[in-house]
């Protein structure tokens, strides 16, 4: 099971901080990745961070923006997004991938999160 939390509203370069927490099945390796979703738009990669050796990638549009980082105590991962853009205005999901491969498609990830709401205003 994933709980995402942390979404709410912000103004133009401003921060937020979103928790993924994993509770119940364990895997030997795994990947934890964020997608959004705008309005009327597809599901996209933001980001993903491999459990076990801390890898970490990044959609093009939020490289140098958003950091992706880990508790292994807590089971949780983050996502830091500084100096947001309107156009970050999303659902933010959490996803599971058990295979352990960084991937782009969201359709390859097992587990997913129920979400939280990020909008950003100008």
């Amino acid at each position: 099971q994933l709980q995402a939390s942390g979404g709410g509203s912000v103004q133009a370069g401003g921060t937020l901080r979103l928790s993924c927490a994993a509770s119940g099945r364990t895997f030997r390796s795994y990947v934890m990745g964020w997608f959004r979703q705008a309005l009327g738009k597809e599901r996209e990669f933001v980001g993903a961070i491999d459990w076990s050796g801390g890898k970490t990638d990044y959609a093009d549009s939020v490289k140098g923006r958003f950091t992706i980082s880990r508790d292994s105590a807590k089971n949780t991962v983050y996502l830091q997004m500084n100096s947001l853009k309107p156009e970050d205005t999303a659902v933010y999901y959490c996803a599971l991938d058990v295979r352990g491969i960084i991937d782009y498609s969201p359709k390859l990830y097992d587990y997913w999160g129920q979400g939280t709401l990020v909008t950003v205003s100008s």
